[in-house]
């Protein structure tokens, strides 16, 4: 396997942010254009199911991996031909046994959660879908170790298209959730078609009890921190099915999706591209507090107006588009999800960069801190705020992150305060512009997308104004990188 040095890692770390959030850019246009049309065409019921079987399958596909592929991207070594054949031997036989329970159990899922014929459906396509991904897994190791992203971003290009285009238009048609189950199976045979011919591997079977056992003592904590992060999130979101009524479901995964888009635009590259830099990186403490640095600008510096404008310009939105009022409940619920978004932008970064030191018991330890916060704070948020005491309990947990901070500078010794504060202090400026004049000036859509551009304006000169030297620094840097 292909190993790069330094300057090789920096300069496909940057060509690789660059690529993924680019294109990642312009995935998240036709998500939005198909959630926006979802949205319209669907009941918040539909969603509400969509959002609590889509939970379901991935509680269980957290017990197809054990962390296998993660200890790959973090070995020091160069990995073999028995390190692959090792891992996806495990990992098929997993996830075939859990695709398996999974179909038989289906009926009984439908029945505890009072779903039709189409959610059971819906629960079963999920589950193939699982299977479908499983088989990716290798070829992405293979182009995600060698920093490879602008390639790796192709396959989900394809998925996104192949999604959106069949749910909208079959719901277009009637289909109703029917829909989600025929797009999330053309979802996950287009995206593994194009995988294998752009990272093509020779499936092989074969177990290595020494390579098992070297990946399995990163792997095995990772996982289990992987679960619990399941427990946290995801099989909460199936106890609310249960809980709430499916309506309400609904609005708390409106929000929760809208909240976490910026954080997916801009995090999800971060996160696949820092993980197996910071691994490449781990013994070089000083390139490494860079790197966190930059990561964590980088996130900032785009997630924080993205998130002020959504909160702020959300309810103009709403009143302004054709039957898109019936999801006002939500508003509240968008707030603070969107203050865990911001929280997450610095937290998950250092995170990462604990993982790929190999700290790995370490960040188990937070996560067991946040998945008993979740199931114990929660509950009680909802039995006195009704349905948005989710998104409340979510923002109080997310104030952990000065945890994180302090666990991380023990071992690196980044400056947080200097990283963050050019982009806090643009976000804040904007934020009042958009606050005074968003009722003088936002009459109807096109005067709103003008808000927007008034926004991002004021936030790019309060930058400029304050901190021009190190824009430009990191222009530049980008630019060179991108040009060599």
């Amino acid at each position: 396997m292909e190993e790069i040095n330094v300057e090789q890692i920096t300069k496909r770390s940057i060509r690789g942010i660059f690529a993924l959030t680019s294109r990642t850019f312009f995935l998240q246009i036709i998500t939005f254009a198909g959630n926006f049309l979802l949205t319209v065409l669907l009941s918040p019921s539909s969603f509400g199911v969509f959002f609590v079987v889509s939970a379901a399958i991935a509680f269980l596909s957290y017990f197809s991996d054990i962390g296998l592929a993660a200890a790959l991207i973090q070995k020091k070594e160069a990995i073999t031909e028995e390190d692959l054949k090792t891992t996806f031997t495990i990992q098929q036989v997993m996830v075939v046994t859990i695709v398996i329970i999974a179909l038989l159990s289906s009926k009984f899922i439908g029945s505890f959660y009072h779903l039709n014929g189409m959610g059971v459906s819906l629960f079963q396509a999920l589950a193939l879908s699982f299977f479908f991904s499983s088989l990716k897994t290798i070829p992405s190791i293979l182009l995600e170790r060698d920093l490879k992203f602008e390639k790796l971003v192709i396959p989900e290009i394809v998925e996104t298209l192949f999604f959106n285009v069949t749910a909208v238009v079959l719901a277009f048609k009637g289909f109703g959730i029917s829909s989600f189950t025929y797009a999330v199976l053309a979802r996950g045979l287009s995206g593994l078609i194009a995988i294998y011919i752009i990272s093509p591997w020779k499936i092989g079977f074969g177990f290595y009890k020494k390579c098992a056992s070297k990946l399995l003592s990163f792997g095995i904590p990772f996982q289990v921190n992987s679960f619990l992060a399941l427990i946290k999130d995801d099989l909460f979101l199936a106890y609310l099915g249960k809980a709430l009524p499916l309506a309400q479901v609904g609005y708390i995964g409106f929000a929760q999706k809208w909240a976490f888009t910026p954080l997916s635009l801009i995090m999800d590259n971060v996160i696949r591209i820092t993980f197996p830099s910071f691994s490449r990186l781990q013994e070089k403490k000083d390139l490494l507090k860079r790197a966190i640095e930059k990561s964590i600008y980088a996130a900032c510096f785009l997630i924080f107006p993205l998130l002020v404008g959504l909160v702020l310009l959300s309810p103009y939105f709403i009143r302004l588009i054709p039957r898109y009022v019936k999801w006002e409940p939500a508003l509240l619920s968008l707030a603070f999800f969107s203050i865990n978004a911001a929280l997450s932008s610095v937290s998950t970064p250092l995170t990462n960069a604990l993982n790929a030191i190999g700290k790995i018991k370490t960040t188990l330890y937070l996560m067991i801190f946040w998945t008993i916060a979740t199931w114990v704070l929660t509950p009680l948020a909802i039995f006195f705020f009704g349905f948005n005491g989710v998104a409340i309990a979510s923002a109080v947990i997310s104030l952990s992150v000065v945890i994180v901070v302090y666990l991380v500078k023990r071992h690196i010794d980044f400056d947080l305060t200097r990283t963050i504060s050019s982009p806090l202090l643009g976000s804040v400026v904007m934020a009042l512009a958009i606050y005074f004049l968003s009722p003088i000036m936002v009459k109807s859509v096109i005067s709103l997308i003008l808000m927007v551009f008034v926004g991002a304006v004021i936030y790019f000169l309060t930058i400029l104004l304050f901190a021009r030297k190190q824009l430009i620094e990191d222009i530049k840097l980008v630019k060179e990188n991108i040009r060599n």
